[in-house]
């Protein structure tokens, strides 16, 4: 009877569901506003998107880094300035909220939306004593 009852229980657990976000949701998401990502329930960076799918990162210690974003399939790719390639994420909506996962990696590297707001980033850089603030509005 528990057997039943167990594998009965295990099927009527629905799977929680991740739906894909196309470019244009992704845009229409994140255009203008700053997002804050938790990867295993710890802070772990945000990034600003600016018009024209210019984005700057930080891994919230100060340090920040521009670039741009474009579709790839059904994938979000993101080119930072220095770096040799891009790096392509799939924007997820899940049963509890949004997500971002590297293509092709565990769900559990996943980076959990944590907040969404219209601050834009602090952006001191490594020893210097003025902030670099970016605007939402720059061009």
């Amino acid at each position: 009877m528990i057997r039943v009852l167990l594998i009965t229980g295990i099927f009527a657990c629905p799977l929680q569901a991740e739906t894909i976000m196309s470019a244009e949701e992704f845009d229409a998401y994140s255009s203008g506003s700053t997002v804050y990502f938790n990867r295993r329930g710890v802070a772990y960076g945000a990034e600003q998107y600016l018009r024209n799918r210019r984005v700057i990162w930080t891994f919230l210690d100060g340090q920040c880094q521009r670039g741009v974003w474009f579709a790839e399939g059904d994938g979000i790719c993101f080119l930072y300035d220095g770096q040799a390639a891009a790096q392509c994420w799939h924007f997820l909506e899940t049963g509890t909220g949004k997500a971002a996962r590297v293509i092709g990696d565990d769900p559990a590297d996943d980076l959990i939306v944590a907040g969404q707001d219209k601050q834009p980033l602090s952006c001191p850089g490594p020893g210097v004593g003025v902030s670099f603030t970016p605007s939402i509005i720059e061009e």
